[in-house]
């Protein structure tokens, strides 16, 4: 019984997703603007007001596909922002944006079809990163 539970609240989550109209690359570009674009800059090559003062360099977030290999790794991308992994180097850490993890909840495909749900904000942040690559 407590599975058939579990099941259906996954299911009720996920209708909700997917019901969500997706959100695209301007609406990330604003949340990059506010967030991001003082370490990372306004392009997201690494050269904001405040990259040189951050020791190790800020990350160039504009060939984040060419360090994967070719493709966007969503999953991994998304790991970063959200403040689930974290490098254990002295002052390379990023900060937790707490409004980023809050809002309705869209479907992002993390990698062979398996989606989750994730804050509208998060998902548009992801969106305007992927856009960027070069």
């Amino acid at each position: 019984m407590k599975n058939w539970v579990g099941v259906m609240a996954l299911s009720g989550v996920m209708l909700a997703c997917a019901e969500a109209e997706m959100p695209e690359a301007p609406e990330g570009a604003a949340l990059f603007a506010e967030n991001c674009a003082m370490c990372h800059g306004p392009s997201g090559r690494g050269d904001g007001t405040l990259a040189a003062e951050l020791l190790p360099k800020t990350t160039d977030l504009t060939t984040i596909s060419r360090r994967a290999g070719g493709a966007f790794p969503v999953a991994a991308v998304l790991s970063e922002i959200d403040g689930y992994h974290r490098d254990p180097v002295d002052g390379a850490d990023m900060p937790e944006f707490g409004v980023l993890l809050e809002g309705d909840l869209v479907p992002i495909d993390v990698g062979d079809g398996v989606f989750t749900p994730t804050p509208r904000p998060l998902a548009a942040l992801l969106a305007y990163l992927e856009s960027i690559q070069r």
